[in-house]
């Protein structure tokens, strides 16, 4: 074995000795017969089982339960030799070649005989309990999954294409997955248990997680990570997977190039980050570009890129920074844009000065599900920030603000479409008046559950053609022509 890996005078832990059957204290006594037990109703006719079946399901629940207790026993015994001190300067093939020669003189003085796949896969979830996060690992490297939905500890849901399926994953108990999220946790400065009982944190690989422990969550810690995407996707691939049309692409194209100021409204997991990433592909390479975020999702592929992060409260309370601090420090930094991940609280005015103030062309995010909600959000966002304006003055500033909305969603079949782009064109005494360009028109459903759908123009010609126009963004008028 690697020397410098294992503790010294540490001595190998003898096999615990099998313990005996328990024995019956007392024979169980005959049930009696009742009038009532005698009234009740003959089950039907029980379906046929399988002996073969049943025997093979049998045994592969015991081999796993098997392996499930050889490597909670194993863990143990790897906490126990490993120096953990010289693992920081320790290569993968070293570590991984330490774990393996640790767990086969553990399985040679347990007597315990496993095949090569059996063994490999062992080493595997060692190595995964020790230098990652446990049974969640090969969730988080493969790439076709999105989000992590953990239930407690038995229970682990994962989406692929936008739908939930459960797995069969699971943690040894509570306190493993306890473990696993003081290890999240921890590594990002932050602490989780009953005085505190919920935290948001980012991984390594920037994916967000958010868990919530017991006394709160009642059966079980709750958590969910929403993976971070190593390729961003653009607008090419968005195409492709039909969010949205050519035509649109080409007005969006021009929307941002020409600097109106753009939302984008919709649900949680309807994309809204993602069409974010794809709208800010469209920003010049020779503007400055300031970024606020809770969690930094945002993959912007400018030269001239500042990213900024909001921090929780510490454990005393304080040294909180919220989106607004930063925002009203970015005002302050030159930016020719500003990108806020989302806005959700107070910080809303702020953004909206921004975009009066000569700060066109900046974007964000709102939960909403439609653009005439997006506007009603964004009034109540101002009223919860305290600040008493009249309806009409507050509806004037965000006519004058924002220019244009976006509406993704998901639908039912899981699918991601940009459903509406709705222009903001003024105020019409004290309504905001507002134009649809783009639409998504669903036209029926499969079989198999798909949505049957169609992008279409609304026939309504842009508010903002002038200024396309002027920017050397001349649309050919047939991409605001309808499909009949």
């Amino acid at each position: 074995m690697f020397a410098r890996f294992k503790k010294h005078g540490s001595a190998a832990p003898q096999a615990p000795a099998p313990s005996k059957p328990a024995t019956d204290a007392a024979a169980p006594s005959k049930a009696v017969a009742t009038p009532v037990a005698a009234a009740r109703p003959r089950p039907g006719p029980v379906a046929p089982v399988n002996p073969a079946l049943a025997a093979t399901a049998d045994k592969e629940k015991k081999r796993k339960d098997r392996l499930a207790e050889l490597r909670l026993e194993l863990h143990k015994r790897l906490l126990e030799n490993l120096n953990l001190a010289a693992l920081e300067h320790a290569s993968e093939n070293e570590l991984r070649s330490e774990i393996a020669a640790i767990a086969s003189e553990a399985l040679e003085e347990m007597s315990v005989v496993l095949n090569k796949d059996e063994r490999q896969g062992l080493n595997q979830e060692l190595y995964d309990e020790v230098m990652g996060l446990g049974p969640i690992e090969p969730l988080l490297k493969d790439e076709t999954v999105n989000d992590i939905l953990i239930n407690g500890p038995r229970q682990i849901f994962v989406e692929r294409a936008g739908k939930l399926t459960l797995t069969d994953i699971t943690f040894k108990d509570e306190r493993h997955l306890l473990r696993i999220i003081d290890k999240i946790v921890s590594a990002v400065g932050r602490r989780v248990d009953e005085s505190n009982p919920y935290v948001d944190a980012r991984l390594a690989d920037g994916s967000r997680f958010n868990a919530m422990v017991p006394p709160v969550a009642v059966d079980g810690s709750l958590v969910s990570i929403r993976k971070f995407k190593k390729d961003k996707l653009k607008v090419d691939d968005l195409i492709r997977f039909g969010a949205f049309t050519e035509e649109m692409a080409a007005y969006l194209q021009a929307a941002v190039a020409t600097r109106l100021n753009i939302i984008v409204s919709g649900g949680t997991g309807s994309g809204k980050t993602t069409t974010l990433n794809a709208l800010s592909s469209f920003i010049d390479n020779s503007e400055r570009i300031l970024t606020i975020e809770d969690t930094a999702e945002l993959q912007l592929q400018q030269v001239h890129v500042g990213r900024m992060e909001s921090r929780p409260p510490n454990v005393e309370g304080k040294g909180a920074v919220t989106q607004r601090d930063c925002l009203r420090n970015a005002l302050r930094m030159r930016p020719d844009r500003i990108i806020v991940g989302e806005t959700r609280g107070e910080e809303v005015i702020d953004m909206l000065q921004a975009m009066n103030t000569g700060h066109d062309g900046s974007m964000t995010t709102i939960h909403a599900n439609s653009a005439r909600d997006a506007v009603s959000r964004l009034e109540n966002m101002i009223a919860m920030a305290g600040i008493e304006m009249p309806i009409k003055a507050v509806r004037a500033q965000i006519a004058s603000a924002v220019n244009l909305i976006v509406q993704a969603s998901r639908l039912q079949d899981g699918s991601r479409r940009m459903v509406s782009v709705t222009e903001l064109t003024g105020m019409e005494g004290e309504v905001i008046s507002m134009q649809e360009v783009f639409r998504y028109e669903r036209l029926g459903i499969e079989p198999s559950g798909k949505i049957i759908g169609r992008f279409n123009a609304t026939g309504v010609r842009s508010h903002y053609s002038d200024r396309f126009r002027q920017w050397g963004y001349d649309l050919p008028a047939s991409i605001y022509e309808p499909i009949i």
